[in-house]
């Protein structure tokens, strides 16, 4: 028996497939299903069968592989310790994130982190959500911020771990102070779409609102910006509403002074919460330094 062995046979635990665990582990199917043999002649007890649900641990073989799973967690326990006993923290931080997170917790994080370890150079990058997670995919960055709208839906690259930052968005309306609209306690994009709008983003809300306006006609969209000020300083002069994350305005100086309101919006297509979390590649050399920016915004 040996490391190797236990990591095919965790592969096909939570893969339930060997010729899954294979192509994950980048070797034949047949070293797969010759080390499990391995295994199961040394133990003396088969470890799993083969059923319509794919291939699942025998009861025999529960007992065998709970140990199993035990040792693989104590050992990469073991090397993270032992990690952190004989090297510091260094080199080089670089961060994909979206707009919301980017004006909000990330300045925050990246203030106290900075403080205790001055030596990293962070270098961050701001883009809408499907370019971050392309960015992470192809590891031309070693951490991406998001925002996910069904987290439990959501699918990564196997490769890919997602560190939730525990904190939820709803989708709100924003419109000028002496807008009849700014009286309104919610708002539905369907009794809204008639109005001017002026969008924030590239691909994040034209994504949210493509099969709506499939269903209900165009909104009547003036313009287009990246730049949130450009859009808020827009609304706040009339010339259109626009449609923001509430993560967006938490202490926004156009909401604090009155000169935009923000009004909820609810029913379809933006009737959900928003979660806001990290992603990283599991094979990324920087991931206990990763991991360790990850707590700060926990602090």
């Amino acid at each position: 028996m040996n490391f190797e062995q236990l990591e095919y046979l965790k592969e096909v635990v939570e893969t339930k497939s060997m010729s899954i665990a294979a192509k994950n582990l980048h070797v034949t199917q047949s070293a797969i299903s010759q080390s499990i043999s391995l295994l199961e002649k040394e133990f003396g007890i088969q470890l799993f069968k083969r059923s319509r649900n794919g291939t699942i641990p025998t009861d025999e073989g529960k007992d065998i592989i709970a140990k199993v799973l035990e040792i693989l967690k104590k050992a990469d326990e073991l090397k993270e310790e032992i990690q952190s006993l004989t090297s510091s923290y260094n080199g080089e931080l670089k961060i994909a994130t979206v707009p919301s997170i980017f004006m909000t917790y990330l300045p925050k994080a990246l203030s106290k982190f900075k403080k205790d370890f001055p030596q990293i150079k962070v270098t961050i990058i701001e883009m809408d959500n499907r370019e971050v997670i392309e960015e992470v995919n192809l590891e031309k960055v070693d951490l991406g911020l998001i925002a996910l709208f069904n987290p439990v839906e959501q699918r990564f690259a196997e490769q890919i771990t997602f560190h939730s930052l525990h904190s939820q968005g709803t989708f709100n309306v924003i419109v000028p102070n002496d807008s009849v609209l700014a009286f309104s306690k919610e708002l539905e994009l369907i009794d809204i779409k008639e109005y001017p709008f002026v969008i924030y983003g590239k691909n994040f809300y034209k994504n949210l609102i493509e099969d709506f306006e499939k269903k209900y006609g165009l909104l009547n969209v003036i313009f287009r910006s990246t730049n949130s000020e450009v859009i808020k300083k827009a609304v706040s002069e009339g010339i259109g509403i626009s449609l923001f994350s509430s993560l967006m305005l938490i202490d926004d100086p156009y909401l604090e002074s009155g000169r935009i309101v923000s009004i909820p919006l609810t029913g379809y297509p933006l009737n959900f919460n928003l979660s806001f979390g990290g992603i990283y590649s599991k094979s990324r050399s920087q991931s206990r330094l990763i991991k360790k920016f990850l707590e700060y915004f926990e602090v």
